[in-house]
């Protein structure tokens, strides 16, 4: 026998799921893939990061790729295709690191608990672009904005003529009736300038009834789609049809005053952006791998196992920085049309009272637009003034809707089928099991339909920040280190019939760690930073499904040594040797066993060659 078996440590081997299915396309595993870059929560929980970085920025993106990206992405979809086994079961190469398929399976979960927020609020706009008059208009404004109130608004031009006194030229807030519409289902959010985020907790039913429309979309997708083979072709279509929105939301919103100010200026070249960038890309890079960090290992495992994933891994990595370049570009752009608001205004003012051209300068300076969620909030107002507003409006929701619910089916997807994969009793009740997970994630959820949780969320998602760094490095020494980078340039030289080059194991090995250190530390920084302004509430769901779960990876770690026989050293090399590891099929895995015997014994002669010399 040239790998261990369950047997040999008295536990039951593992069983493949032989019904799992394939993809119906091989392409549809890359468009799988893109979609994992249509998690949008990067950007608006990032917005320092990434909004004021030009396209120079994006270069250290290409330098990660080549170091780190690329290669960790071609371990994970070794693991997967290998192994024809989700982000559990993968972890048979190494069973005392499987914890860490379980950690990735809880970071999944917490992103798909507050993530419905990016579905709910582009269905709030859909909705309700059928009106004849866009509420968030400057003619729908007071039809419910009290016009009275002290709220300067990019529509109250009289209003901003009336603060801008001799006494309150220092600073102006400009409100975007977009996001005043928002916030207007939350009482505690109305009238203030500056809203209390720590008033007491209060529930929007809008929302609470657009939460349960998405997750009653999510669940009839799982219905009809359950199946490998049509989810595939589902998800290809989507993302399709949401890149093509894209860019032709991206060719009207060119003809936006300002637009191409924020063109050239995203394509200007600037020594900051380059800084920026430096410090900021690597969190595009580690969203490359999905929310819970295992989905590429999941989805990969429906590749034939002739996949050549390492050309795969290269087409992903452009298609989501692509992907990343063209939200940036139109963010740039809606930012540039309020700041050419501002100054439009400002000319207003400027030509009424008569004011020196020092003081309008000063005045501007002081001026800023509360354009807040510009990809989400902001940018309706900015589709009102367009012609034909409500079907524009309609097209970019639509846009923003879909991107949202291919990451959630996505995401789901694959913790179902690595559920499946490891526990051979659940696929007896897959359908109960897919609903209810569904179920229970839904009702989770609604914590986010509070004045609370709606702005909180954020903190879990820069948790992923420190959580793939660490898992990325425990993935490093798992497959090269304890698995060995001989046994894996083998098997994906046995897999794809064309060597993994020494030259990228050894950056795996020695350059990529330094790099996720400083990300770990970097992302420590930020989460302790973020959880210190959010609620207990979020705090405690991040200790539960970020922190506890982490510790559980030396925990499963010892518990599975702790069933297996002799002593400690011997235990502990046998739970890190892997076991039941070989291809699903019989064809390959009768292939692989004469490759690896092969393998052992050219080894063997040349130590014993080497002795007689």
């Amino acid at each position: 026998m040239v790998y261990e078996t369950s047997y040999d440590t008295g536990l039951k081997p593992f069983t493949p799921d032989l019904n799992r299915g394939k993809w119906d396309k091989p392409t549809d595993y890359i468009f799988a893939c893109f979609g994992l870059a249509l998690k949008l929560d990067v950007f608006v929980a990032s917005f320092w990061m990434f909004f004021d970085m030009g396209i120079l920025g994006i270069l250290p993106y290409f330098i990660y790729m080549a170091i780190y990206l690329v290669p960790i992405m071609v371990i994970h979809s070794f693991m997967g295709q290998f192994s024809s086994s989700g982000f559990i079961s993968a972890f048979r190469l190494s069973p005392f690191f499987k914890g860490m398929g379980y950690v990735s399976g809880f970071l999944t979960i917490s992103m798909l608990i507050y993530y419905s927020i990016f579905a709910a609020v582009p269905l709030l706009f859909i909705i309700n672009s059928f009106r004849p008059t866009l509420p968030w208009s400057c003619e729908g404004l007071s039809s419910w904005h009290n016009g009275s109130a002290t709220l300067s608004t990019t529509c109250n031009k009289t209003l901003i003529l009336e603060d801008f006194s001799e006494f309150n030229r220092s600073y102006q807030l400009l409100h975007v009736p977009s996001v005043l519409y928002f916030q207007n289902h939350y009482d505690s959010m109305k009238q203030d300038s500056v809203p209390d985020w720590y008033k007491d907790y209060e529930l929007s039913w809008h929302f609470v009834g657009l939460f349960a429309i998405i997750w009653a979309v999510i669940a009839f997708i799982f219905y009809k789609f359950s199946e490998t083979a049509k989810f595939g072709k589902l998800i290809r279509y989507m993302v399709i049809v949401t890149l093509v929105l894209l860019l032709v939301c991206f060719v009207r919103f060119l003809f936006l005053p300002g637009a191409l100010n924020g063109l050239h200026r995203y394509m200007t070249p600037m020594a900051s952006d380059m800084a920026m960038g430096v410090a900021s890309t690597f969190i595009m890079v580690l969203h490359a791998f999905g929310a819970g960090w295992g989905s590429v290992i999941a989805l990969s495992s429906f590749n034939g196992f002739k996949t050549d994933i390492m050309s795969y891994s290269w087409i992903i990595s452009f298609g989501q920085i692509f992907i990343y370049i063209m939200f940036g570009m139109v963010s740039f752009m809606l930012e540039h049309y309020f700041n050419g608001n501002i100054n439009l205004l400002f000319c207003i003012i400027f030509t009424v009272l008569k004011l020196s051209f020092s003081e309008l300068s000063d005045a501007e300076d002081n001026a800023n637009i509360l354009s807040h969620w510009l990809l989400y909030l902001s940018s309706a107002s900015a589709l009102s003034t367009m012609a034909w507003p409500n079907l524009w409006t309609f097209i970019y929701y639509s846009m923003l809707l879909i991107a949202a619910l291919i990451v959630m089916a996505t995401q789901i997807f694959t913790v179902l089928q690595s559920l499946f994969d490891e526990f051979e009793i659940l696929r007896l009740r897959k359908q109960e099991v897919t609903f209810g997970l569904i179920g229970g994630i839904s009702l989770c959820s609604f914590y986010f339909c509070t004045n609370h949780g709606i702005i909180f969320f954020s903190a879990l998602g820069l948790d992923a920040i420190f959580s793939h760094s660490l898992l990325h490095l425990l993935l490093l020494l798992v497959v090269l280190w304890i698995y060995g980078r001989e046994r894996f340039q083998r098997d994906i030289e046995f897999m794809l019939g064309q060597p993994f080059a020494s030259w990228k194991v050894f950056i795996l090995r020695f350059i990529a760690p330094i790099i996720l250190v400083i990300c770990l530390l970097a992302g420590i920084s930020l989460s302790i930073s973020e959880h210190s302004y959010s609620t207990a509430v979020v705090v405690v769901m991040s200790i539960v499904l970020v922190v506890l779960p982490i510790l559980a990876i030396p925990g499963y770690g010892f518990y599975y040594l702790y069933q297996s026989t002799g002593s400690f050293c011997e235990r502990f090399r046998r739970t890190c040797r892997p076991t039941d590891w070989y291809p699903v099929e019989m064809e390959h895995r009768q292939q692989y066993e004469e490759a690896v015997d092969n393998t052992e014994m050219t080894h063997q002669l040349f130590e014993v060659t080497e002795e007689v010399n």
